[in-house]
């Protein structure tokens, strides 16, 4: 399965495995919560996704690499201890606490969160002297002496053996108490990750045309030779990086991430060609109208990867709009949602402590604080994901700026203040109205680019196909009517929809030969 369906698969095992009975017990006791094995190449996102999970699912995270650790430090340090065995004394050996389950324990009582995964990567290119304690610890739930305490959910990764050499066959009896989730590298879900991770726009549009070189692992007589969704993502962040401080990655850049010299040159030289398109076609005046001149004839006369290449350009452009939209929504609600109960809480102190103003401008600057420390701790605890933590900063700015601008001014009575709270929140509200209309015209000029320069050719399919799965595309779309993107879907729906009825009918006729 691919990586998008993986994940799904953990978070439904995690509400399953977390489910309660009415006396407060887990419906499926530890002993039968097997652990998850993820099996898939280096790069396809397995590690990745264990932080999203624990976010989404609001529990915590004890993640280890453990080709890092030794037997002791998995299983503890030995010690006498002095017992009593049939009346007589002994000294026997104990262990020290195995490190990784005081980890678990710290992480417990750091972030109050009781339960949580542990996640163990690479644990089949263990040690010798390790590998019996990671079998114990799939099949037992504990290392050493010590259990992993309840709550906490197993998740494991490792490679196949064609891409380690220190790869450990797991036997049966270690097999039959896990559950094996086989991972591999699928495009389609990697774009759709990839698009809320601001993935370069170039390599989006690089590996759409070039989807064989998304995941490419080889063996030569050079050695080996490899492209990864995780090379292809540190080296966009590593372009955009360049790009603001004003350089230009070049082959030998490249070549350090995409450790597959056909492919890195390959596109090194479709980076430069994407800028050269950027300077030529000037997808900014597009989407504003303004279609600069002798574009339409360049078109006619471009390559297919040229024509797509450009398509990538107006969706990028597009998409950053898109993108702005959507988060400037989600800052106005949760900043809305904050008020309200600011407001309900202010009402019912107003009746005991009368209506004053200063009350209610201290009890909207002691839940600004309130705020900015609760998601400042869940950032700690890493509950935040990126996207959730910034849109936190940016309601915790405008809450500032608002009591600010309210301090300036003079107020009798707190339904004064209120009063400007609501102007203020207008006035947000008329900037993201006039925002997302801004952005809804740059749309229909996208189309009207679209249909004077490719008509309804493959091109404008390309194009539909990634309006309707881009994830802040969709979300503007939920919003704002534009017909020509709902009649251009309808025909793609309806051509794919006949295409399927052929394709059976043609399987049909060809059993019915047989």
């Amino acid at each position: 399965m691919n990586i998008k369906r993986a994940k799904q698969e953990i978070k439904d095992t995690i509400h399953a495995y977390l489910m309660k009975d009415e006396f407060g017990g887990y419906v499926i006791p530890q002993i039968r919560q097997r652990p998850i094995l993820l099996i898939g190449p280096p790069g396809v996102g397995k590690t990745q996704i264990m932080e999203q999970i624990s976010q989404e699912c609001r529990i915590g995270l004890v993640a280890y690499t453990i080709t890092h650790h030794t037997r002791q430090s998995a299983i503890g340090l030995p010690f006498i201890e002095k017992r009593q065995f049939g009346g007589q004394e002994y000294a026997a050996t104990e262990y020290t606490m195995s490190e990784i389950v005081a980890s678990i324990y710290h992480k417990m009582e750091k972030t109050g969160l009781e339960e949580g995964l542990l996640f163990i990567d690479e644990i089949n290119c263990v040690s010798e002297t390790l590998a019996p304690a990671m079998l114990q610890f799939l099949q037992g739930k504990s290392f050493g002496n010590h259990r992993i305490p309840e709550g906490w959910i197993i998740v494991a990764a490792g490679n196949p053996p064609e891409y380690n050499k220190s790869v450990r066959e797991f036997d049966i009896v270690t097999l039959d108490r896990i559950r094996r989730i086989d991972v591999e590298p699928d495009f389609e879900a990697w774009k759709e990750y990839a698009v809320q991770a601001n993935i370069h726009p170039a390599v989006s549009a690089y590996l759409n045309i070039r989807r064989q070189n998304f995941c490419r692992i080889e063996t030569t007589v050079d050695g080996k030779q490899f492209a990864t969704p995780r090379g292809w993502e540190d080296l966009s962040q590593l372009i955009q990086a360049y790009e603001r401080l004003g350089q230009a990655a070049d082959r030998e850049i490249v070549s350090e991430y995409i450790q597959f010299p056909k492919i890195a040159r390959d596109f090194a030289g479709y980076l430069e060609l994407y800028r050269k398109y950027q300077d030529d076609y000037q997808v900014e005046r597009i989407l504003e109208g303004k279609v600069p001149t002798g574009v339409y004839e360049k078109l006619e006369r471009a390559a297919f990867d040229e024509r797509v290449s450009v398509v990538g350009l107006l969706l990028s452009g597009l998409n950053e709009q898109f993108k702005k939209v959507c988060r400037m929504g989600e800052r106005m609600e949760l900043q809305m949602e904050k008020l309200r109960e600011m407001k309900n809480t202010d009402r019912s102190g107003q009746r005991e402590t009368g209506d004053f103003a200063a009350g209610t401008l201290a009890g909207l600057l002691d839940m600004t604080e309130k705020f900015r420390s609760q998601w400042e701790r869940e950032q700690q605890n890493g509950l935040l994901s990126r996207t959730r933590l910034r849109t936190c900063r940016e309601v915790s700015a405008c809450l500032e700026q608002q009591i600010l601008e309210l301090r300036k001014e003079n107020y009798d009575t707190a339904e004064e203040v209120w009063e400007r709270i609501q102007e203020m929140i207008d006035r947000d509200g008329h900037k993201y109205e006039e925002f997302s209309e801004e952005t809804g015209e740059k749309l229909e000029h996208a189309f009207d680019f679209m249909e004077a320069a490719f008509g309804g050719g493959q091109e404008m399919v390309l194009f539909v196909t990634e309006l309707n799965t881009g994830f802040y595309s969709v979300g503007f779309l939920q919003e704002y009517a534009c017909e020509r993107y709902y009649e251009y879907n309808r025909n793609l729906l309806f051509s794919q929809e006949e295409r399927a009825i052929d394709r059976q009918i043609r399987r049909y006729e060809e059993g019915l030969l047989v």
